[in-house]
């Protein structure tokens, strides 16, 4: 359920007054996360590399309270629950978008995003959740890159992670991640948390 609330009301009232008529309110922070474990998950089970990272994210992200805040044309809302948008190469070339609803049941989860990314590649359409709470994502597995940021128009204020090609070292496999958020929606600190929380996830999945 997507619900306005009063900024006044709540802890980031000073956030909202400084920056939500900022022209450029994104801040992206990067991280390299040893995706070791995550990698040995997606042999042994089958699992899609991708899918075990999107759920590893919807994990950390249900744990802090920042992540079901919004700010949006002027106004905040908080949800009560998140799901986590897709980038789908389809099939004419071009990509579509869809939202998969997160569950703590990992199974539940890995059967929702291969059922909802199998239909947005073959029907090029694209697919939203509008009553959840959308934590962005977008995997470019072709090559390894060290940081993505994405637009700052202000358009798109939800969360956004995205990533590259992880890497094979000697003792350990790592990802550079990027993070963008919005900084109405939280603080430094609150994003430095959620990354804390997400290695936690990957490293004891």
């Amino acid at each position: 359920m997507k619900t306005e609330i009063q900024p006044q009301e709540c802890s980031r009232s000073e956030a909202f007054s400084l920056w939500m008529s900022s022209p450029v309110p994104m801040v992206t922070l990067m991280k390299t996360f040893d995706v070791s474990r995550l990698v040995k998950v997606s042999r042994r089970t089958g699992m899609k590399f991708t899918m075990l990272m999107c759920w590893c994210i919807g994990k950390a992200a249900s744990s802090i309270e920042e992540f079901f805040l919004l700010p949006q044309d002027g106004r905040l809302f908080r949800f009560d629950r998140l799901a986590i948008n897709i980038v789908v190469q389809n099939v004419k070339g071009g990509i579509s978008l869809c939202d998969v609803p997160f569950s703590d049941d990992i199974e539940q989860f890995n059967a929702d995003y291969l059922e909802l990314t199998c239909r947005a590649a073959k029907t090029c359409e694209s697919t939203s959740l509008d009553d959840y709470m959308i934590v962005g994502t977008s995997a470019l597995p072709q090559t390894e890159l060290d940081c993505i940021v994405n637009q700052y128009s202000g358009r798109y204020n939800n969360p956004f992670l995205a990533w590259g090609r992880y890497r094979k070292g000697l003792f350990k496999t790592t990802l550079p991640v990027s993070l963008q958020f919005h900084h109405v929606q939280m603080d430094g600190q609150h994003a430095v948390r959620f990354l804390q929380c997400l290695q936690h996830e990957i490293s004891s999945i």
